[in-house]
């Protein structure tokens, strides 16, 4: 038995959120820390994060965080995850600059400073581990794989990524370092599986930057809205191209997208034909722009475009009103919970007159590895174990079928839920001591305080409304003072429905004097309880619906004191690190607060 073992905490039977812990030792490997969207069914939530309950309790022991790439579903939980939990943060320059765009907006985390930028000459030793990197092509320049040396093998980790003959500087995949890794002994592979549920590739980015020229083209007399997905970096340029050779001006409709665009300019990772004062005009003036020179780049907030993009059909944006001398550009591929939400938006844009054009409708365009860029990957790697990762488990059952096609067994294909534990025994992994992994879901400011319950009360007031019962006792001569005051909001009109809430009135008041004239122990929570029930059975037997019921009781000629309550905040057990530069050896040493030795990153010359 050896001390190896590989946990996803996300990214596996769901599309986003990629999370995954390699344990070597007593040290704690995480690679991605992703947020995704929220389904339909969880109503006002912004974003789903992992459950970090696991990392909170063995804070200690993590080695780092090593981002892929800067899309929201490898680093959109860093800002989440660092306000429970401090680690240094290992990415390419760009990630890294995305990274703190996120963060930078927790104020808990206006200190933070331990990021490590890294490419893919880097190699990192941890004693027993090494962790080095290889060049990937997905949608955003500096993407990386991740190799991690163990003394049992090698364990590697794709990221997102496909394999383009045609991509540019910055996003080519690099090959030799693939075959140079297969060379060593891969005892696991996790690999990107999105993009395997369709049996065709991808048409290459040249083709697609050449389909973008062509709409921009064929639509000279009207204004080009894009909705695309702020950190693609990709097609952000390809919009730039397109915008310059048709001779019109870019307006950013976001600060998302206004911050992305500039740190990738500061970056280099975007080139710009013209000067930014010739291309660029702010979102204000906009209007002044005559409509056949103008390109809006919409993104939406947290850089998903489709939500605001329904807003704007709506007539809810401030600046852009949508109408017959508009093309909207949907360039972007929506995930299968939105596909709806896409069909709706569609609608509402052609009833507003708009001309509606979306990429894959012509185009199969995917940043993904396809079902050969996996089985590429896998003969380049030759892994012993295979886990399909980063897809719902219909992708993943895909990416199984493509493994053993290319000679992977059935029993060496891990397909994980999150929470299982594969731990490796001497010469295999065996699923051990796995164990329940939730979700989090984050709704505005708040962390976790949006469970079940509250998703189950949203759910009921969408669907059936609330009902309001607001009545004034007199606890000491036990009766009511004045009759209830009923309050509807999405359940019935009240001025046609008089009789319902007459009747709901006098419902209310026998089972409160009920109530006080039968109990001896009086008890807040048992009278409105007792009200709740009484009212929603005779709602439900009217109307056959179940609206929320909130009786609300007050009293009068009581005087008291309010109870003060103190409350004690605790902090999880942090590991706190210091990163010394060594400006003669060009290594970084890391020092940890625990017995745990140095660390040393030895970067290879550039």
């Amino acid at each position: 038995m050896t001390d190896l073992s590989i946990i996803p905490f996300g990214g596996v039977r769901e599309n986003g959120k990629n999370m995954y812990a390699v344990t070597v030792a007593d040290e704690i490997f995480i690679f991605d820390a992703g947020l995704k969207y929220p389904e339909t069914d969880q109503l006002g939530v912004d974003v789903v994060v992992p459950d970090f309950e696991y990392f909170i309790k063995n804070s200690d022991k993590i080695a780092g965080v090593f981002l892929t790439h800067g899309h929201a579903d490898a680093i959109g939980a860093l800002p989440y995850f660092l306000q429970q939990v401090q680690a240094p943060i290992f990415g390419s320059e760009l990630t890294i600059e995305l990274a703190k765009l996120a963060i930078k907006e927790q104020e808990a985390l206006k200190d933070y400073n331990d990021y490590h930028i890294i490419n893919e000459k880097t190699e990192i030793d941890f004693g027993k581990v090494t962790v080095s990197f290889f060049n990937t092509t997905h949608s955003i320049p500096d993407s990386l794989g991740i190799v991690l040396g163990t003394p049992y093998g090698q364990v590697v980790y794709t990221g997102d990524f496909k394999f383009d003959q045609t991509s540019d500087a910055g996003y080519e995949t690099d090959i030799p370092r693939l075959v140079e890794v297969g060379r060593g002994k891969v005892l696991a592979l996790l690999a990107d599986a999105a993009g395997t549920g369709n049996d065709l590739d991808s048409v290459n980015e040249s083709k697609i930057s050449e389909y973008i020229l062509e709409t921009f083209r064929e639509n000279k007399q009207k204004r080009i809205i894009v909705a695309a997905v702020a950190s693609n970096i990709q097609r952000i340029q390809q919009v730039i191209d397109a915008t310059v050779a048709t001779k019109r001006q870019l307006v950013l409709s976001g600060n998302d997208i206004e911050n992305v665009v500039r740190t990738a300019i500061r970056l280099r990772k975007l080139n710009l034909p013209i000067p930014e004062s010739k291309l660029f005009v702010n979102l204000k003036n906009a209007k002044n722009l005559p409509i056949s020179e103008t390109v809006i780049l919409e993104t939406g907030r947290m850089g998903e475009p489709i939500k605001h993009l329904n807003r704007m059909a709506n007539g809810e944006d401030p600046y852009i009103h949508i109408g017959v001398d508009d093309l909207v550009f949907i360039t972007t591929t929506p995930s299968t919970a939105m596909e709806s939400v896409v069909a709706k938006t569609r609608d509402m844009l052609f009833k507003r007159g708009a001309d509606v054009k979306q990429i894959s409708s012509d185009l199969r365009s995917s940043g993904h590895a396809s079902r050969n860029d996996l089985q590429m990957m896998i003969n380049l790697l030759k892994p012993q174990y295979f886990m399909p990762v980063q897809g719902e488990y219909r992708v993943m059952t895909s990416a199984k079928a493509a493994a053993e096609e290319v000679h992977i067994v059935e029993d060496h294909i891990m397909m994980a839920m999150k929470g299982d534990q594969f731990k490796w025994q001497s010469d295999h992994f065996e699923l051990q001591d796995s164990f329940t992994v939730g979700e989090t879901l984050i709704d505005g400011s708040g962390i976790g305080d949006i469970g079940n319950v509250v998703l189950r009360d949203r759910r009921i007031l969408s669907e059936d409304g609330i009902f309001v019962s607001v009545v004034t006792i007199d606890r000491k001569k036990r009766q009511v003072v004045s009759k209830p005051k009923l309050t509807s909001r999405g359940f019935v009109y009240v001025k046609a429905n008089r009789d319902l809430m007459k009747e709901a009135s006098e419902i209310t008041v026998k089972q409160i004097e009920t109530y006080l004239t039968t109990t001896k122990n009086f008890d807040w929570n048992e009278l409105k309880n007792g009200v709740r029930e009484v009212l929603s059975r005779f709602l439900f037997e009217q109307t056959r619906r179940r609206p929320m019921v909130m009786p609300v009781v007050m009293e009068v000629n009581q005087n008291r004191r309010p109870m003060a309550h103190k409350s004690v905040q605790t902090g999880a057990q942090t590991r706190t690190r210091q990163v010394v530069k060594n400006e003669k050896s060009n290594s970084i040493t890391t020092k940890s607060s625990k017995k745990r030795g140095k660390k040393t990153i030895v970067k290879a010359a550039e």
